[in-house]
């Protein structure tokens, strides 16, 4: 009963299936079955800037940032802080210059690969398909295939390298970012391999 409620909550309207239909995702054919989405969808992959080692995704349109403190509180974790409503802000390990960043949308969870050192959780809820990630002004669109409730997992590879090197273009830290309808959550740290990532949630303990 849960799944099918859940899977409701997030059908995309009609004009969003047809606007992606038409598009396709990172241009690839979407499927709908069942005027579902079914399939991954990989909404985004290349650099994005960043100054003072952050990044954020929006889902509500022209709403500013929330503050990185505003953005943790009360979380587990530190990479990643979805307490601002509709927005989710992500730590990386390089201060400035660029690094890599893929997002994608599934209709259930993944499986955890093993490539990333660092993946931590959080729920969001979406509040438009019209998103972005953003960093001060650069600004990446995104076109999410539902709204309402979802889980993300963000994972690091190479955290702590691009602490290190501190400034690079781009950055030897790549990130992956993925969405997937699901009920609210708390936030959990799932895996964790280096003294920066620490660093960052024991500030949010603490926050």
């Amino acid at each position: 009963m849960l799944a099918a409620t859940m899977l409701d909550a997030v059908q995309p309207t009609a004009a969003t299936a047809r606007a992606i239909q038409a598009q396709g995702v990172a241009g690839e054919h979407v499927s709908w079955p069942s005027g579902r989405i079914g399939g991954m969808g990989e909404l985004f992959s290349g650099e994005v800037l960043v100054h003072y080692g952050f990044a954020h995704l929006l889902t509500n349109g022209a709403e500013e940032p929330g503050m990185p403190d505003a953005a943790r509180r009360g979380q587990r974790n530190g990479l990643a802080g979805a307490a601002v409503a509709h927005q989710v802000y992500l730590v990386t390990g390089l201060h400035t210059g660029s690094v890599v960043f893929t997002v994608a949308w599934l209709p259930a969870e993944p499986p955890l690969d093993d490539e990333w050192d660092e993946v931590v959780e959080v729920s969001l809820d979406v509040a438009e398909t019209m998103a972005a990630i953003r960093s001060f002004d650069d600004w990446h669109p995104l076109t999410l295939p539902a709204t309402g409730p979802h889980r993300v997992r963000y994972s690091a590879a190479g955290f702590e390298a691009g602490r290190q090197v501190d400034t690079a273009r781009p950055g030897p830290d790549r990130y992956l970012l993925q969405l997937w309808p699901a009920p609210p959550a708390p936030d959990r740290i799932v895996r964790q391999t280096s003294a920066n990532a620490a660093y960052w949630h024991d500030v949010a303990w603490k926050n």
